[in-house]
């Protein structure tokens, strides 16, 4: 029986072979509009009629951030030691 082999992979330049996100010089750029939407998020979410000073808006909604993310993190560690613990039967 003869052996076959596939072809071999054209070589790619790193940045193109690792996603599209990684070919720009700067990342960034693709992701302003999704951050400036994330974070009016949490501006909406503490002044949604717009009453509030706007330092006091931003001041707020950057707590409210902070709060998201430390939730965030708290629920992911949790997870894993949930999984682990002993079941109360």
């Amino acid at each position: 029986m003869p052996r076959w082999r596939l072809p071999p992979k054209p070589r790619v330049p790193w940045p193109v072979a690792s996603g599209p996100g990684r070919c720009t010089a700067n990342s960034r750029e693709l992701t302003k509009n999704a951050r400036a939407k994330f974070d009016q998020r949490f501006i909406d979410e503490v002044d949604p009629d717009r009453v509030l000073p706007e330092s006091e808006r931003l001041r707020r909604a950057e707590h409210a951030r902070k709060a998201y993310f430390t939730r965030l993190a708290l629920l992911s560690g949790e997870g894993p030691q949930a999984a682990e613990a002993p079941s109360s039967r």
